[in-house]
């Protein structure tokens, strides 16, 4: 192979499409430069090359967005001074699902054995804030996704807030 023909590959691979497909395969390619799949194959590995795989991203329109990530990202680094920072989240529609039988515990020879099948009990809502000084994750889960299951996560977390915080700010 040549220099040439190694540049010619990396650049048809970065920019253009198949006529007749979304992105290049090593046969698709294979047949297009006159190369061997194994051929592509090396080369599109040793350049980190995945044309099969794509992201997804969405840019905000607010204009002041850097403004609002950096006042954010600001106060992660650097919280003023006796201040609790919580990073809070929440994951929705989590899969509760059991297994039909009793984990079976490993022995000395003879690994944890498991059944694969499971019972299915719906679904449950996690909400989770990490106090992001410590590290500290503070969470609970709900049957239901709605604001007032939020609201009770608050309440939790509230509690959890030492007495000697300043209350007045929250």
């Amino acid at each position: 192979m040549t220099d040439e023909q190694v540049t010619a590959l990396i650049t048809t691979t970065l920019e253009r499409k198949p006529k007749d497909a979304t992105h290049w395969s090593t046969r698709s390619m294979a047949r297009e430069m006159g190369l061997s799949q194994s051929t592509v194959s090396r080369i599109w590995r040793a350049f980190g090359l995945q044309p099969h795989r794509s992201q997804t991203s969405k840019l905000s329109t607010d204009p002041y967005f850097i403004d609002k990530v950096c006042d954010v990202v600001g106060l992660y680094l650097d919280p003023p001074e006796r201040a609790l920072v919580f990073c809070v989240d929440e994951k929705s529609q989590i899969q509760a699902l059991n297994r039909s039988q009793p984990v079976l515990p490993m022995m000395p020879g003879v690994p944890e054995r498991q059944t694969c099948d499971y019972i299915r009990h719906g679904t449950t809502t996690l909400f989770a804030a990490l106090e992001v000084a410590t590290g500290k994750v503070i969470g609970s889960l709900h049957r239901r996704h709605r604001a007032q299951e939020f609201k009770a996560f608050l309440i939790t977390l509230d509690k959890e807030v030492p007495d000697d915080c300043d209350r007045s700010r929250r």
